[in-house]
C-alpha cells in the first residue's frame, strides 16, 4: 500500500494539504491551468485521472465541465463521493488504475494532476498508462501530466539519507480536531529512479503528549525530459507543450507540466 490508500491520509488530505501549501506550492495556479485547459479542449468530456479527493474534478464541475472522475485509492474516491453529495455535485467517479481502468466513453481532454504519473514506478507501467489513456482520448485529443526532472544535488541528499531521517514538514488539525504533525524522510534509488519514503503522523491531545503515532509509505518515480518525450511518441502522443510551472513559465525549474496530443491513426 502506498500513502494515499490509508483511510486516514484520504480522510485527512485535504486538510494537511491546505497547510503545507501555504508555506510552499509547487503546484501554484493548477486549478486555473486546468480550467483554462478544459475550456480549450474539453468540449468532448474531460476525466480527471488520479483525481484523489476533488481538488480539479469539483473546480471543473462547478465550472458547468462536463468531468468524470477516476484513482487508484479506494479510500480516495470514497472522500471524493462523499464531499461531492454533500456539494450537490452529481458526478461519475470510480476507482481505477490508470494503467487499465476501463470506460464506455471518450474523451477530448485528460488530466492527470499535481504528481500522480510519478506513482507509476516502472517505465513498463508508465507507458502501459500513455496506451490506456490514448485508448480513452478522441483523435486530437489532450492529456496533460506533470513530473520531477531528477536533480544532482538533491539526488545526492536522498542517496545519503535513510527512511528513519525524519524531517518536520507540516502542523495541522485532523479531523477529529486534533493537532497533528507530519515528519518525512526518504532516499532515492538512481538506477530505478525511485524516490522511497516515509510519512510519519503524530497525534497529540489537548495536553500536547503524543497519543498516537502512524507511519505511512510513499514512493514516486522521477523522469528525465527525454525520457517522456520519447515515451509519449512512442505511445502515439506528440508534445505540444512543456512548461516550467502552471503558469506557463518556459524557465527550467525542474517541475514540468507536460501538454501532449493523440496523434490519429
Amino acid at each position: 500500500m502506498d500513502l494515499h490508500d490509508f483511510d486516514d491520509v484520504a480522510q485527512n488530505y485535504d486538510l494537511y494539504l491546505s497547510e503545507m501549501y501555504k508555506v510552499h506550492d509547487n503546484f501554484e495556479g493548477f486549478q486555473d491551468f486546468y480550467l483554462d485547459l478544459a475550456k480549450e479542449h474539453g468540449k468532448e468530456g474531460v476525466i480527471d485521472i488520479a483525481c484523489g479527493t476533488g481538488a480539479v474534478l469539483f473546480t471543473l464541475a462547478k465550472n458547468g465541465i462536463d468531468v468524470d472522475g477516476t484513482d487508484l485509492s479506494e479510500a480516495m474516491v470514497q472522500v471524493c463521493k462523499e464531499k461531492a453529495k454533500t456539494a450537490g455535485l452529481k458526478l461519475n467517479v470510480f476507482a481505477g488504475n490508470m494503467t487499465n481502468f476501463k470506460s464506455s466513453k471518450k474523451y477530448s481532454l485528460a488530466i492527470i494532476a499535481r504528481s500522480g504519473f510519478m506513482h507509476l514506478l516502472s517505465g513498463e507501467d508508465q507507458k502501459k498508462a500513455l496506451l490506456n489513456i490514448r485508448e480513452h482520448l478522441t483523435d486530437g485529443g489532450i492529456l496533460t501530466l506533470n513530473t520531477f526532472q531528477p536533480h544532482p544535488i538533491i539526488q545526492a541528499a536522498q542517496m545519503q539519507s535513510s527512511l528513519d531521517n525524519y524531517k518536520f514538514r507540516v502542523e495541522y488539525i485532523n479531523k477529529d480536531g486534533f493537532k497533528e504533525k507530519i515528519y518525512c524522510c526518504d532516499t532515492y534509488d538512481y538506477i530505478t529512479q525511485i524516490m522511497t519514503g516515509n510519512w510519519k503522523f503524530e497525534t497529540y491531545d489537548k495536553e500536547g503528549n503524543i497519543i498516537s503515532e502512524r507511519i505511512r509509505p510513499l514512493k514516486m518515480r522521477q523522469t528525465y525530459i527525454s525520457e517522456l518525450t520519447y515515451l509519449a511518441e512512442l505511445c502515439g502522443f506528440e508534445v505540444v507543450a512543456r512548461y516550467g510551472n502552471y503558469y506557463k513559465s518556459t524557465e527550467e525549474t525542474g517541475c514540468y507540466v507536460w501538454v501532449l496530443k493523440k496523434i490519429a491513426n
